[in-house]
């Protein structure tokens, strides 16, 4: 609910502007099975996303969502630590493993992330309303159009 709040509050303002951006983060489980909750409360996001931007787009209001994968935060040592406590592997394999399914071979870092949001926000993205961003550096095999 979060979500819509805030829009609700910022879109007046927004809207008296004559333009403005809306950008919710969600994640990628909402294109992936595993976690039925998470799955669930990612996509519910996109659609209040697309729903916003059917509702805003005509009063200059872009409103999109970002889903990043697994990426690089302040917490991410804390994960690895405790994935090495329960594993017995090296940190080097834990961080290997969770990349595994990045096409570009690594974890994306949350200055990857903000650049994108950074962009969303400009009014350069003028063109992008209602549509979700994946930045999780590329999941193998899947097709998402």
């Amino acid at each position: 609910m979060g979500y819509l709040r805030t829009a609700r509050e910022a879109a007046p303002v927004m809207a008296a502007n004559g333009w403005g951006r809306i950008i919710n983060i969600s994640g990628l489980a909402a294109r992936l099975t595993g976690s039925t909750i998470g799955s669930i409360r990612n996509v519910a996001v996109a659609a209040l996303t697309k729903n916003l931007a059917d509702e805003l787009g005509p009063q200059g209001i872009n409103v999109t969502v970002v889903h990043p994968g697994t990426t690089r935060t302040e917490k991410t040592p804390g994960v690895i630590a405790a994935r090495v406590a329960a594993s017995g592997l090296a940190p080097e394999e834990v961080e290997r493993r969770m990349a595994a399914n990045v096409t570009i071979g690594r974890l994306v870092d949350m200055a990857e992330v903000a650049d994108i949001v950074a962009f969303l926000a400009s009014p350069r993205s003028v063109a992008i309303n209602g549509d979700a961003i994946a930045c999780g550096g590329g999941s193998k095999g899947a097709i998402h159009y």
